[in-house]
């Protein structure tokens, strides 16, 4: 056995390739591509409206102001006019000299390109527009008392008789809760620089999750076919599911306005922009009727989830559907009717983020569980073990969804009772209560709440990676995948795949932009399957070049295949040890390939949408929270004093990459629930204009949000149990509901007030101003108990 370990293997806490980068201001990101003198600026010209008809759209004076080279509006447009990911219900601009339609305010209407971005901006206020105000829809309940829907009927799924379930029960509650949406507030905007080249080619540099969605889009705006547009992405300064299908309009434009001039154009939003023009989480109206036992145990429910789609589909169908898929969280439903409202509204259509519907659905059944506990009068953890999914039970049938797939490796039992006893939860709790009788100003909340998380795209054809891996003759690798990198570090684990297949040091190992010219047909980087699907296409890739080199070795060298291994100080062939350089360069000489691609589809994946049944996910995630808060119920501001969360990232490939996905997860989800509060105007000439539209009215986490004790773990008895890369688990995505938690803890602190005899029905995001009132709410109606 070799006795040296190979550099930057998998499993070993490596840095991330571009971490250096970031924090020196050297990384290029799409403005920092040096561009040609004629490079034009594009400003995208937008609505000031919600909702209204376009009688005319005359844009002779913008087309002749100083700079302007060209102007672009839905009558340029040689393709189609759409930019939607799928169902072609977003048109790329509202406007032409015949008019349209404005369905938000931030719509794109047309778009104007110039040697500088102000001449452009400037040439914006010269157009004139005709238009006939419609009736505005922005809200959940707006929508659902006009009935405006995206889908009808409501999509439904679930399992027995919930009514009766219900009827039956002991004990029955109902309940509503409203959670708001949240802006994806990357760190780089929305960018995209267009290239032209000869014939129909085009190059479109750009901030994306999806590659090759850009590359479909751009092809279809511009009439011509896939292969003409080649979209090529480094890295992102952050998307968190903003950039999987909002990158679409810039880019589609930039390419558009190339094509016209000859010239580079680049389209770059400003943060104001960004913040109008583009997407959010889903906002989320629940209902829900829950049966339980005087023990809290579920026996049946009813759940209405009212979404906030906006003015078209987007990608809402998916992200209504995982929210529906999440409505038991770590809980077993024994009879169970979830019902999907996807409220149409004139607003901009929401779209992925971390997550994708999944925070919603876990957030509503913690409260309908948090609820349950203040009911029964027990400890939420209690009532929250005491429906967890149990397959080691005799109970039977406590270990299969609400749709129909079994929990074959549900940890949660193990890991919340770990999780207890690290953070002293029991004594902390006690000393909560303790300090609460003495502290009529400040009180304290604690609460702990699990997370189990589907993993795989519900849609299936995107369960597919591809890879392109190189050797050359003087041991250096080139990997290129279809994955993205948006500062997540899924190229330095995939890389770390390829260094351990071959047996060789990460440096060996050339990190490459995705792009659509070397892997072709490529999904999203998202629903934190990265990691999963490229490293395992990017290993099919290695193997078959190392089984090449296995067999050249062993006729070279006159020895049983079997006897070549690859270890870290050399290719073990027989009784002689070969460089690694040596190898390949001989295999080259001797004419064998060293180049080969990959492929990956994530296999048992199987959905039955119709029938509301099958396996949409390959495997769980696993996690648990504990967050303790004060607040003060004078003011209703709040700290987060301690955290402690348990996770579970199977044998994770990198614990340091890792590590800082459960604590930004973490953190972004804890922002959404308490800080991050997107305002619309609901009424009057304008209704539908975004009131957050900027860091001076949007408030994201800082460093001074981030709790002074925070215990992040990985789950060291991790390990998936199902047939993925290095039995590793994903981990982008499930600890962002872990800040659930911090939602709860300030119910329990805002409950304390009145020493739990009124439940605080806290919705989210658990502002200051929020906090106060459920303080003010709980006060009221318990001194109007007593009296």
């Amino acid at each position: 056995m070799s006795g040296r370990e190979i550099q930057g293997g998998v499993r070993t806490p490596t840095k991330h390739d571009s971490g250096h980068k970031h924090v020196s201001g050297t990384a290029v990101y799409v403005d920092d591509i040096p561009t040609p003198s004629d490079c034009l600026h594009v400003f995208i010209a937008t609505s000031r409206v919600a909702h209204a008809e376009i009688i005319s759209l005359d844009l002779s004076a913008v087309r002749t102001s100083s700079g302007v080279v060209d102007v672009i509006s839905s009558d340029d447009i040689p393709g189609i006019n759409d930019v939607s990911p799928a169902l072609g219900d977003d048109p790329m601009f509202a406007a032409g000299a015949n008019g349209g339609l404005i369905s938000y305010d931030g719509q794109s209407l047309f778009a104007v390109a110039a040697p500088s971005i102000a001449d452009a901006r400037a040439a914006v206020d010269l157009a004139r527009i005709e238009l006939k105000a419609l009736p505005a829809i922005i809200t959940i309940d707006q929508a659902m008392a006009a009935g405006s829907l995206l889908e009808q009927p409501p999509y439904e799924m679930g399992r027995g008789d919930p009514a009766a379930a219900i009827a039956a029960a002991p004990h029955t509650l109902s309940g509503r809760i409203h959670i708001g949406g949240q802006e994806h507030f990357y760190l780089e905007g929305q960018a995209a620089l267009a290239v032209p080249g000869e014939d129909e080619d085009v190059t479109v540099h750009c901030s994306s999750q999806h590659p090759t969605e850009i590359q479909h889009c751009v092809a279809k705006v511009l009439g011509v076919a896939d292969h003409a547009v080649t979209v090529q992405v480094r890295r992102m300064g952050g998307a968190f599911g903003g950039k999987e299908s909002q990158g679409n309009l810039p880019a589609a434009v930039a390419a558009l306005i190339a094509k016209r001039t000859g010239r580079p154009a680049k389209v770059r939003y400003d943060r104001d922009d960004d913040m109008r023009i583009t997407g959010k989480r889903h906002d989320a109206r629940i209902d829900y009727t829950v049966g339980f036992d005087k023990d809290g145990r579920i026996l049946g429910i009813e759940v209405d989830q009212a979404m906030r789609c906006g003015m078209s589909f987007d990608l809402s169908t998916g992200v209504c559907d995982r929210a529906m898929f999440h409505a038991d969280n770590a809980y077993f439903l024994p009879a169970a009717r979830i019902r999907s409202y996807r409220c149409k509204t004139n607003t901009a259509s929401n779209t992925a983020f971390r997550g994708f519907g999944g925070p919603q659905g876990v957030v509503g059944i913690e409260r309908v569980i948090d609820e349950i506990a203040h009911a029964v009068g027990k400890d939420p953890l209690a009532v929250r073990r005491l429906n967890f999914y149990d397959p080691m039970s005799a109970r039977a049938g406590r270990d299969v969804t609400h749709y129909g797939m079994t929990v074959q490796d549900c940890v949660i039992q193990s890991i919340v009772d770990r999780l207890a006893d690290s953070a002293d939860y029991d004594a902390r709790r006690d000393a909560i209560a303790a300090h609460n009788k003495t502290s009529p100003i400040l009180k304290k909340g604690i609460a702990l709440t699990p997370i189990k998380f589907g993993i795989s795209f519900t849609l299936a054809h995107l369960n597919q990676a591809g890879a392109l891996v190189h050797v050359y003759t003087d041991g250096s690798i080139y990997l290129n995948h279809g994955g993205t990198e948006m500062g997540q570090g899924l190229f330095v684990k995939v890389a770390q795949v390829v260094a351990d297949t071959f047996q060789v040091d990460l440096e060996r190992v050339k990190i490459t932009p995705t792009s659509t010219a070397q892997v072709p047909n490529t999904g999203p980087t998202a629903a934190s399957a990265g990691s999963d699907m490229n490293g395992m296409a990017a290993r099919d890739a290695c193997e078959k070049i190392k089984a090449r080199l296995v067999a050249f070795a062993a006729e070279r060298w006159q020895c049983d295949s079997a006897k070549v291994i690859f270890k870290a100080d050399g290719v073990h062939v027989g009784d002689e040890i070969v460089p690694f350089p040596d190898l390949v360069k001989a295999a080259h000489l001797a004419r064998v390939s060293l180049s080969s691609t990959g492929f990956y589809a994530t296999p048992t994946i199987t959905w039955d949408r119709r029938a509301g049944t099958g396996r949409p996910f390959y495997y769980f995630a696993y996690g648990a929270a504990v967050s303790e808060v004060i607040i003060d119920t004078l003011t209703g501001e709040n700290r987060l004093v301690r955290v402690d969360i348990l996770h579970d990232c199977g044998k994770s490939l990198n614990p340091a990459i890792d590590l800082g996905q459960i604590e930004g997860g973490f953190v972004q989800g804890a922002g959404w629930l308490t800080t991050e509060e997107l305002v619309w105007d609901t009424e009057g000439p304008t209704a539908g204009r975004l009131r957050t539209h900027a860091p001076s009215t949007y408030k994201i986490p800082t460093a001074s949000d981030r709790a002074p004790d925070m215990r992040v773990s990985i789950w060291e008895e991790g390990e998936n149990p199902e047939k993925t890369i290095h039995r590793s688990k994903a981990v982008g995505e499930p600890p962002l509901m872990l800040g659930a938690s911090v939602l709860f803890a300030l119910s329990d602190a805002v409950a304390s007030v009145a020493e739990h005899r009124v439940y605080p029905a806290l919705d989210a995001p658990a502002t200051p101003e929020r906090v106060l009132m459920a303080v003010e709410r709980v006060r009221n109606a318990d001194r109007e108990a007593a009296e």
